[in-house]
């Protein structure tokens, strides 16, 4: 399928300033072009969740939107490390590794990656100390 949109940005370790700015502009791109409403919803869950996962655990990292001719949008969130011990603890609701610091902006509550998994249509992690990419899927008709 060709890609009728792709975007990259860039989320920067601690940066709670601007945290949410990244998964705003997917969101406002995708109403540009024409998603619908209900799984704009969807989207703007699984970024902010995964978007505040690279400010809070990671070293930063990249984000990829591509949407391909088809009306399937696909998210990457690819960080440099340190990776996640435990992937099926960190799937578990509730379970979190959130600095105390994360924690007293209320934020780690450990709902993120289930939030993701549950809003998403296709969801894959993978995560070592080189780094975690999450990819997923959102399927719409624009």
């Amino acid at each position: 399928m060709d890609s009728v949109l792709h975007k990259e940005y860039t989320v920067v370790q601690d940066d709670y300033v601007n945290a949410g700015k990244v998964s705003s502009d997917i969101k406002s791109t995708l109403s540009e072009i024409g998603v619908s409403p209900k799984v704009l919803r969807k989207i703007a869950v699984a970024c902010y969740e995964a978007e505040i996962n690279l400010i809070i655990h990671a070293y930063g990292g990249k984000v990829t939107v591509d949407v391909t001719d088809d009306g399937v949008i696909h998210l990457e969130f690819k960080d440099p490390g340190p990776g996640i011990p435990d992937l099926e603890k960190a799937l578990t609701p509730g379970w979190s590794t959130a600095s105390e610091k994360a924690r007293g902006m209320g934020f780690g509550a450990g709902m993120g990656l289930p939030n993701i998994q549950r809003v998403s249509d296709g969801f894959h992690i993978e995560s070592s100390q080189k780094g975690t990419t999450l990819s997923l899927e959102f399927r719409t008709a624009i």
